[in-house]
């Protein structure tokens, strides 16, 4: 089941006919919003300023997935599924999978 509020940003898109918007502009958008949280996080906001980036971050992704018929639920859950056996370890303070490690 789908959370509440995803449900709720879903319905405020399609209202605005983001819907049908072009999902490259709303590509542009997820960019903008990932670099606002970049900077939020570089300049050191508050806590509160970077979840409500982070949030952006969230809305600006479903509305893109309303856009390219994908379910938001279904690709955290591939996503999920490709990393839940990831191993790998910290280097330099990043988590580096197994692969890549050389």
């Amino acid at each position: 089941m789908e959370h509440v509020l995803t449900e709720k940003i879903k319905m405020w898109a399609r209202e605005r006919n983001l819907h049908d918007a072009d999902p490259y502009k709303q590509v542009l958008k997820v960019g903008e919003e990932f670099g606002e949280l970049c900077q939020a996080i570089a300049k050191d906001k508050s806590e509160l300023e970077i979840q409500e980036e982070t949030g952006d971050m969230h809305v600006t992704l479903v509305i893109l997935c309303l856009q390219l018929g994908l379910d938001i639920e279904k690709c955290i859950e591939l996503a999920y599924d490709k990393i839940r056996d990831r191993k790998g370890e910290m280097v330099n303070g990043i988590f580096v999978k197994e692969s890549d490690l050389t």
